[in-house]
This record gives structure tokens, sequence and C-alpha cells, in this order.
């Protein structure tokens, strides 16, 4: 199945606000030095404030649309497979490109309408290339690849906590724990012990990285949060709000899904195994906060998250990729165009004194 809409609309979501963002930043630089300049009559006789302002603005949309779309969607995604500081090495060489071929683009139309000539005439190509000797080129060239560098930075520390979880960190919301209702997803690779006694620790150690490397697309645009990694399992969790809407909690499994049969041919090629994967979902009340001192993080406590493992470990049994509590599908009543729920029947899951319902789900499209 194909969910690139969604996908699509994930990554210009993403390239929106970080042209609003930088086209902001752009603007604010520009008048905190048009203001500073007036402020100690240092200003030529000959500044013309509208034509600076369009070419600043033209400058800053472009460089919005393509830190957007190159540096920070396509870029940093295609960049995981490097270790983060080659990353930010190979994201630097491209920003000093692309800024050399925008500041191009801007001095050239700022000093062909500034002379009024074509901007062939040699006369605009003269001043672009004194622009380009010029202490401001310089200056701000530098401003903007640490502006570039912090972005980036940004977007692989939200990475690592998950979506809205690096902001909530620092404004120190779970410093003192809270409670709160969440959903939660156990993944679990099949036949993981077998994988790894055919592959080997160190081959096998890589096969885990590629797998974790290549759902993380799909959980970002389900807005899910990776909670843990354990072993070849994965835990992961949504807000309320977050999973429900869209019934992103339920997609997230079958674009996981979709993501890995899309790199069938890499790891039959480089394993001769595909990461075939079940999940169990529920959600309930936990405790949530900070713990520890030399390692803090943020950590989840409550029976929910015993009760997905069960869950999680009832799909062998019934035989099948997904399973959810009754009590997860009444809440996901909205569901995507082509699914369906089936009950499997009550259950007792171990260390439960009363039993309870399982359901799974079909895309119709499969049978």
């Amino acid at each position: 199945m194909s969910f690139s809409k969604q996908k699509l609309w994930y990554y210009t979501k993403r390239a929106f606000w970080v042209l609003v963002a930088w086209v902001l930043i752009f603007n604010a630089l520009f008048f905190y030095e048009y203001l500073t300049l007036l402020d100690n009559n240092a200003l030529a006789s000959d500044f013309d404030f509208t034509l600076a302002f369009r070419a600043n603005l033209m400058v800053s949309v472009i460089a919005g649309v393509i830190g957007g779309t190159l540096t920070l969607n396509f870029m940093e995604r295609s960049l995981r497979k490097y270790a983060f500081g080659k990353a930010l090495i190979l994201i630097s060489i491209t920003y000093i490109i692309v800024a050399l071929i925008i500041s191009l683009i801007g001095s050239t139309f700022f000093y062909s309408d500034y002379l009024g000539k074509p901007f062939h005439s040699e006369d605009v190509i003269e001043a672009v290339k004194a622009f380009f000797g010029g202490w401001l080129f310089i200056k701000n060239l530098i401003i903007w690849l640490f502006i570039v560098l912090g972005t980036v930075i940004v977007f692989m520390i939200n990475d690592k906590y998950g979506p809205g979880v690096f902001p909530d960190y620092l404004k120190g919301k779970y410093f003192s724990p809270k409670k709160e209702r969440r959903i939660f997803m156990f993944a679990d690779i099949r036949n993981a012990t077998g994988i790894a006694e055919t592959l080997g620790e160190q081959k096998y150690f890589n096969f885990l990285k590629d797998f974790f490397n290549d759902i993380a697309p799909a959980i970002q645009q389900t807005q899910g949060e990776v909670y843990q990694y354990v072993g070849d399992e994965v835990v992961l969790t949504w807000k309320m709000k977050n999973g429900l809407r869209k019934a992103n909690a339920l997609l997230c499994f079958y674009k996981m899904q979709d993501e890995i049969a899309k790199r069938e041919a890499y790891y039959m090629k480089n394993y001769g195994y595909l990461p075939i994967f079940k999940v169990g979902l529920h959600y309930g009340s936990v405790m949530v906060g900070e713990l520890g001192k030399i390692k803090r993080d943020i950590a989840f406590s409550g029976d929910v998250l015993n009760t997905t493992a069960r869950i999680q470990a009832k799909c062998n049994e019934k035989g099948v990729d997904i399973l959810t509590s009754s009590a997860f599908s009444d809440i996901m009543y909205q569901l995507p165009e082509g699914f369906k729920k089936i009950a499997i029947g009550s259950v007792q899951l171990r260390g439960k004194a009363e039993e309870i319902e399982l359901i799974t789900y079909q895309y119709k499209e499969s049978q």
C-alpha cells in the first residue's frame, strides 16, 4: 500500500515552517542592521531602503525554500546513514555551495536594479565581484552557516526525543511526575533469535540498525515517539490526540510495513532475511517524568506497558501481525478507508485476573 500523499504532506509542513522561520530571521537581521546604521548615521546617502528590502526578501524566500526542502528534508533524511560529525560537514559543504548560488542571484538582482543596467553588463558584474569580496558577504555567510547547522541540530535532537518531546523537555514539563493517558505500541521482529544465530553478532546489529532507521520515517509521519529500543523490539508511544488523529497509531504499523517492503531487495541481498515484525497496541494512564542523574531520560510507568507487551506476545498464538485491545479499537473510531477490524476473542493475559478482548485489523485490498 502507498502513503505517499501523507508522507509528502509531512515533509511539506517541515519545509514550510523552515521557510517561515528563516524568512523571519533573515528580515529581523536586516532590520536590526538597518536601524543600527540609521541610529549611528552610517547609511550611505544613496541607500535605497525599498530596493534593499526587496532584494533581502527575495533571497530569504529562496534560501527558505531551498533550505526547507533540500537541506532539512531530503539531506537530513539521507544523511542518517552517516555519523553526526560527518553529516554536519557534508551539510556545511552543501550549504556553502547553495549560499554562493543564492548570493549570486540576489546580488545580481540588486545591482542590476540599483544601477539600472542588465544583469550581464560589465558594471553589474564588477559590482557583484566586489560584493563577494566584501565583509558583508563573509559575515552573512558565517551567520547563516550557524543558523543552518543550528536548525539541523534541532531537527536531529527532536528526532532523538521524538516529535514534541524535546520542547517539553526544555520547558521542564516532566521534571515532576505527571499522570497522562497515552497509546503504546510494542513492535518485535519475528524469529529474531534464529536470524541472530545465522547472521552473527555484528551483521545482526547492522540488520537491526537498518530496520530501526527504515521505520523511522513512518514513526515521524504519524507523530509517534520512540520510548526505547530493547534488543530487537521498539516501544512507541503517542499522546492521545496525536495517536487518534487520522488513526496515526494504527497507521504507523502499516507505514512501517510499507517502508520495509520497499527495501526488500536490499535486505535480501545483504542479510538474506526481510524483517517481519508483529505489534501490540493498547492505551491507558501512566506516570511520566524525568529519571536518572548521570543520564537523564523521560520514563513511563504503569500497567498499560505490561498489558501492551502481553498483547503483542499473543500475535504468534493468533497467527496475526497486529493485535490491539478492544478498548483501543473502541477509541480508534475513525478507521482509514479500506481497513476493518476483526474480533479475535477474549484471552487470559499472563499476570491478569480478568480476560481481555483482542482485535486485529485487515486491509481490504490485501485480501
